[in-house]
């Protein structure tokens, strides 16, 4: 993308404008049998896709890198550095999604034979579907994947030439897209991964971001920041406590100058956002990851403590079809949909993207102030965002037929 200046880009609508009109001036009379615009967009934003996994390698310590491709080797649709994609797989009768980050370059998708690869890590607990798939999902499987969402990507317009990457564990994985596509000459920016773990045996794909600072040295920085003060680091550049707002601000290229992207576990993120305030950066130029289904949502402030651990009954609207379900205070409503069998589109599981959106038709609940991504309007008119929302009461809702 070429940026001229604010007021020529803007102009340029004009330009834009008389094209239109001087096209439709001149269109034939007949109608156009095919629409090359509807036809490109369905190429380029094809929705969920079919796809099989073709290699299953391991990356570490109860971590697997999937890849999946087309059965025909067909390339894949478009995604940008920094999205993720949703899988959905059928485990015990029921469909369930989740969402990864790509940890592939956007370049290896748009070739023949091109793929798209997450890389998935055991969680500490409550990780029913990485189990599942870590434990299950072998090569020659199918799987349902819709590629390219989120906004965690650079922008051009808004973001800086130098962007101070982040990582914190399994939250390595957009960042590693970003430095392929780096390293493959396909983006302006210059990337420093500031890349958080307990010690070094935790860093997950670092000999492959090695590589690629490698290949790309000026534009492609790898810090490796242990908690561990007594690690071993052989040699290598490695920090170590914590990712601190003193340790950060040696890597700022000036505060205007450099766009911050994190991404790691919902810990890490309470923590950097105290310390960020300490730098005094523009709010343009930090950029986090969402970080998934909340885990303790009981801990938040202004959540009601008598409701803990209670269930309460939840009934379901489906055009006219009603079902009654059990939904724990402790779980989202989308979770407790996906345990009742009943299918609920989803992709962020972090209340932003609003694939989930539903109405509330009576009842309480509690939305957590962390991930509450809705429209001013939605809240005004009683819709939430199903992952993000927790019944305070029994509830009755009303969702898609999907």
């Amino acid at each position: 993308m070429k940026i001229k200046g604010f007021l020529e880009d803007i102009s340029g609508i004009r330009r834009i404008t008389k094209a239109r009109l001087d096209a439709i001036k001149n269109a034939p009379a007949d109608p156009i049998p095919e629409d090359p615009i509807r036809k490109t967009a369905e190429e380029l934003h094809p929705g969920p896709l079919d796809l099989v996994v073709t290699s299953v390698v391991p990356a570490g310590k109860d971590v697997k890198t999937f890849r999946f491709a087309k059965p025909d080797g067909a390339p894949l649709p478009p995604f940008r550095s920094g999205q993720y994609l949703v899988l959905t797989l059928e485990i015990d009768g029921k469909l369930i999604s989740r969402p990864y980050s790509i940890s592939s370059g956007p370049q290896e998708a748009r070739k023949e034979n091109g793929f798209v690869e997450i890389t998935v890590k055991k969680p500490r607990k409550d990780g029913f579907f990485a189990d599942r798939i870590l434990e299950s999902l072998k090569e020659g499987d199918p799987a349902n994947v819709l590629i390219g969402v989120g906004e965690f990507c650079y922008e051009p317009l808004r973001d800086a030439d130098h962007i101070l990457a982040l990582a914190g564990g399994i939250g390595i994985t957009p960042f590693l897209s970003m430095a392929k596509e780096i390293a493959a000459g396909k983006t302006k920016p210059s990337i420093t991964i500031l890349y958080g773990a307990d010690q070094k045996e935790d860093l997950i794909l670092f000999d492959t971001l090695q590589e690629l600072e490698k290949a790309a040295p000026d534009r492609i920085r790898v810090v490796p920041v242990l908690r561990n003060a007594g690690e071993e680091t052989d040699g290598d550049s490695f920090e170590h406590g914590l990712l601190s707002a003193e340790l950060i601000g040696r890597y700022l290229k000036g505060k205007g100058d450099t766009s911050l992207f994190i991404c790691g576990p919902q810990p890490m993120y309470r923590y950097l956002k105290s310390e960020l305030l300490k730098l005094s950066l523009p709010a343009r130029r930090i950029r986090f990851e969402v970080f998934g289904s909340v885990k303790n949502i009981s801990a938040y402030e202004g959540y009601p403590k008598e409701a803990a651990g209670r269930t309460f009954s939840m009934t379901v609207q489906r055009g006219i079809r009603e079902d009654v379900i059990p939904a724990s205070a402790s779980e989202s409503i989308a979770s407790a949909l996906e345990r009742a069998g009943i299918r609920l589109e989803t992709a962020c599981r972090s209340g932003e993207c609003g694939f989930c959106r539903t109405k509330v038709l009576s009842g309480s609940y509690f939305v957590c102030p962390e991930n509450d991504g809705r429209r001013a309007a939605d809240k005004d008119f009683n819709y939430v965002h199903a992952c993000s929302a927790f019944p305070l009461s029994d509830l009755k809702i009303r969702i898609p037929i999907a």
